[in-house]
């Protein structure tokens, strides 16, 4: 996740979303009629095509998708863009997209569905259907709730775990779940927000534990398909030949912009794995706006859910401090309250309440907000990795439904975008400072190489050729870069996928003998999306983390 790291663009982080989410916009164009289904839009959407036109070109966005649900309809659709740059195939309002962390919300909703059916309890300890489930701490393991899975207050780190399935890895969900005993708690349980992933993953489990059924099985028979979302798809191996999909797009080294690799994130799926087009977003979001209603009125109603489930889904479980903004253009922005409830973001605009989330994938980034009290939902999908875009288009619409003033969202972005670099930028100067370029490493090269092992990771392997030394996350393809001597005994990780923007320092210790102790990673850009969770690795020469054992 990188590019404007996942930070930045997908952004499953909230402090970073609040304080760079809410921004400013471009200069006003001519008015066009806006498409979509009566009612229209109000008068301040006359000119939305030329805004989101502005929006694609200052942020450097190939294709974007946008729909707006207003009292239970459609009131808007439209793609914008193309699909692949080089192509001529252009972005519509059924073009899917990788929706990623969007997709918590359904796995919420899956449990909701069999919490109504009296199947769980979201008050149910998770041991109690995953008797194997472990965390690091035997408290939280006893006392981690359902709930708990769903609302980032576990104790884990931001994005603890996440490299156990980000970049793709060959571990099944069942084992990354395992693996989540040896995963570092850095918090107290219930003490604090912190972004995570992984326990989706878990939840992912309850639902087929107690489902009997696949996740995918699942959303299909229980939730995609009694919504009629015939454009949503459960994962890139489920995308079809002659699909309308889009190719993500990342700023390769930062800098320039290519198409990425799909990525299949197949074990974790409930964390962020579902593709899915405006047209059948607007659908989830008006299942929502409706109170979890699929037709009809009354005790006659279909449901996907209860009344009283979405207003738990809704409700804040844990709090998140307010950020200080960016940039001063955010400032007028910046939420009164902010929290977490079940798969969903919660705070306010304008006095009213938002329930919103975004998703961040490879080359991809989304954002889908309602405002209850207007039956308002707004989705935007991107296939570029800049988290701005999607601000800056949703609050424009938002302004526009709410009455407010028209704000320069683009031109508050890109003041947040360009701090972000220069931060990232001043950040690579101080380590240049810092650098001891006359030191060389304390041993020959070829001692460095050898298999380390990590108690959650596994395996990373560092080989030496005649061109150097090469490093291989085990489990993770995309995890395969080239060491370059930085100083003394630390070293550079330059990743052969330049799109990752995710080079890290890789730092050895010796004993006073001159025995490498441990290996120890820190991503080297502020950039650098969270979902690459190196500092959490401790890698130890396998010999020894084995007993002397290879």
């Amino acid at each position: 996740m990188s590019t404007m790291p996942l930070l930045l663009r997908s952004c499953c982080v909230v402090l970073l979303q609040v304080s760079a989410a809410f921004v400013a916009s471009a200069a006003e164009a001519r008015p066009e009629p806006v498409q979509g289904n009566e009612p229209m839009p109000p008068a301040q959407m006359l000119d939305f095509n030329a805004y989101v036109e502005s929006v694609r070109q200052q942020f450097n966005i190939p294709g974007i998708a946008v729909a707006i649900v207003k009292d239970g309809k459609i009131v808007f659709e439209k793609g914008y863009g193309v699909r692949k740059i080089g192509g001529d195939a252009p972005v519509d309002e059924h073009t899917m997209f990788a929706i990623a962390s969007n997709t918590k919300a359904f796995t919420a909703a899956s449990l909701s569905i069999l919490a109504d059916e009296g199947k769980l309890s979201l008050d149910d300890r998770v041991v109690d259907h995953l008797p194997g489930f472990r965390m690091s701490d035997p408290y939280i393991t006893r006392e981690m709730r359902v709930r708990d899975l769903l609302a980032h207050r576990s104790g884990l780190g931001l994005g603890a775990g996440d490299l156990l399935f980000w970049p793709a890895t060959t571990y099944s969900t069942r084992e990354v779940v395992e693996r989540l005993r040896d995963v570092p708690i850095k918090n107290g349980f219930r003490d604090r927000y912190a972004y995570d992933n992984i326990l989706f993953g878990v939840a992912q489990l309850v639902i087929e534990t107690v489902s009997g059924m696949s996740y995918e099985q699942f959303l299909r028979a229980r939730v995609i398909g009694p919504l009629g979302m015939s454009e949503t798809r459960f994962n890139s191996d489920y995308v079809k030949p002659g699909d309308n999909v889009a190719t993500g797009h990342a700023l390769f080294d930062f800098k320039d912009l290519k198409p990425v690799a799909p990525l299949t994130w197949s074990n974790v799926a409930g964390a962020g794995g579902l593709y899915s087009s405006v047209h059948d977003m607007s659908k989830w979001m008006r299942v929502q706006l409706d109170g979890g209603v699929i037709e009809g009125s009354g005790d006659t109603a279909k449901r996907l859910f209860s009344e009283k489930r979405q207003r738990e889904m809704w409700s804040v479980i844990t709090p998140i401090p307010i950020p200080k903004p960016a940039v001063p253009e955010l400032a007028a922005a910046v939420p009164n309250f902010l929290g977490y409830g079940e798969g969903w973001q919660l705070s306010d605009y304008r006095g009213q309440k938002l329930v919103w989330h975004t998703g961040g994938w490879p080359g991809m980034v989304s954002r889908l907000t309602l405002v209850p009290s207007k039956k308002l939902g707004v989705i935007v999908l991107t296939n570029q990795e800049i988290g701005a875009a999607f601000n800056a288009v949703t609050l424009r619409v938002l302004d526009a439904y709410l009455e407010a003033p028209k704000t320069d969202w683009v031109a508050a972005y890109a003041a947040a975008v360009a701090k972000a670099k220069g931060d990232a930028d001043e950040s690579w100067k101080k380590h240049l400072a810092a650098r001891d370029a006359a030191s060389k490493p304390s041993l020959p090269l070829a001692k460095y190489a050898g298999t380390y092992r990590d108690a959650w990771y596994g395996d990373v392997v560092i080989s030496s050729s005649g061109k150097g030394l090469q490093l291989q996350f085990a489990k993770t393809a995309q995890l395969l870069g080239d060491l370059e001597p930085w100083q003394h005994d630390t070293f550079i990780v330059r990743w052969r996928d330049r799109s990752l923007n995710a080079d890290a320092f890789l730092t050895f210790a010796l004993d006073p003998d001159g025995k490498i102790v441990d290996a120890r990673m820190q991503a080297i850009s502020p950039l650098t999306d969270f979902s690459f969770d190196f500092q959490d690795l401790r890698l130890v020469p396998a010999k020894s983390a084995d007993g002397g054992k290879e």
